[in-house]
């Protein structure tokens, strides 16, 4: 058993929290609070992309030891049309280098929060979580815990494969604002 603890509320961090939670592990939830104390193993930031500096100030001390998921997509929020991270970076790449002591994973940013619940896309195909990382033991960890929920996880290589992440779930949300899928849809992996 994992114990997480995930940053957000809301649809993915209720979401994230179903999936580990089915598979026994234990959740702690932080909101808006900056002064709560880290108790998880697995950090989540179930956060936008936005939020990650007000969670680094308040928190990155406690995130020391620990393995940091970063779900983020980093889009500009007013045009909706482009990364805001450098072409050859990501989120998690910055994310990596804010936390040097911490052992940080990209994972969940390709999902919606209906895909987790249901653990399909589009009813019928099975949801797969993309897991990109360094550690290979903070990988595992994630994997397992995803697997034991019920849902598929893959290991999608290397931290420097966040980006290509980061660019499917960008398509993937342009997507599903602009109606062209729904939110129960979107991409599977398929064997």
């Amino acid at each position: 058993m994992t114990s997480f603890t995930i940053f957000g509320t809301g649809n993915m961090g209720s979401a994230i929290a179903g999936i580990v939670s089915a598979g026994g592990s234990s959740v702690q939830h932080i909101g808006r609070e900056t002064d709560a104390t880290v108790s998880g193993e697995v950090v989540v930031l179930a956060v936008p992309y936005p939020a990650l500096d007000g969670i680094l100030a308040a928190y990155a001390d406690q995130f020391a030891g620990k393995v940091v998921v970063d779900i983020t997509n980093p889009l500009d929020f007013e045009t909706f049309d482009a990364l805001v991270t450098p072409a050859d970076g990501s989120a998690a790449a910055e994310l990596a280098a804010a936390l040097p002591q911490s052992r940080v994973v990209k994972a969940f940013n390709t999902t919606f929060a209906a895909t987790l619940a249901t653990k399909t896309v589009g009813g019928s195909a099975p949801t797969t979580v993309l897991v990109a990382g360094d550690d290979a033991d903070a990988k595992a960890l994630l994997i397992d815990a995803v697997i034991a929920g019920g849902v598929k996880a893959v290991d999608a290589g290397a931290l420097k494969r966040a980006r290509e992440l980061e660019a499917i779930g960008f398509l993937q949300l342009t997507l599903a604002v602009s109606e062209k899928i729904g939110w129960t849809g979107g991409f599977a992996l398929l064997p």
